[in-house]
């Protein structure tokens, strides 16, 4: 989506997304850009369960239930946040880069399934100094 490239400042994803028992191996939120990476923050879904990248779990049982997702990136602190139903889940440093933006939907990662869905309603992006995530 065009119009929220950014490099500078805090900025925010949120959503309330889905994930139907079966998908697996997917990305369904990525925030591109990075210096040694295309992106600076991918979470994917792995047999139920939301990671960052293949390194850490988020949060566990995803499938079947909305959850609404919010993903706080600082540019200038070089830190992003993700919160799971308005509770903190990860905080980690971004990759660098120049040149950021918000990307949401279901990708192709690792040992796909056959059939991959994600649903997504009530999708924003915000740029403030400080964001209610409750």
């Amino acid at each position: 989506m065009k119009g929220y490239d950014y490099s500078s400042g805090v900025w925010q994803f949120e959503g309330t997304g889905y994930i139907p028992s079966g998908t697996t191996g997917v990305s369904i939120m990525q925030v591109f850009g990075g210096d040694e990476t295309a992106t600076t923050l991918m979470l994917h879904v792995y047999d139920g369960d939301l990671w960052y990248y293949h390194k850490q779990v988020v949060e566990t049982n995803i499938y079947d239930r909305w959850f609404r997702l919010n993903v706080v990136h600082d540019v200038t602190a070089s830190e992003l946040t993700v919160f799971i139903d308005g509770q903190e889940r990860l905080r980690v440093a971004s990759h660098g880069g120049d040149s950021h933006y918000f990307k949401f939907g279901v990708y192709t990662q690792t040992n796909p399934s056959n059939c991959m869905e994600s649903r997504w309603k009530g999708v924003s992006i915000l740029n403030k100094t400080y964001f209610n995530v409750e």
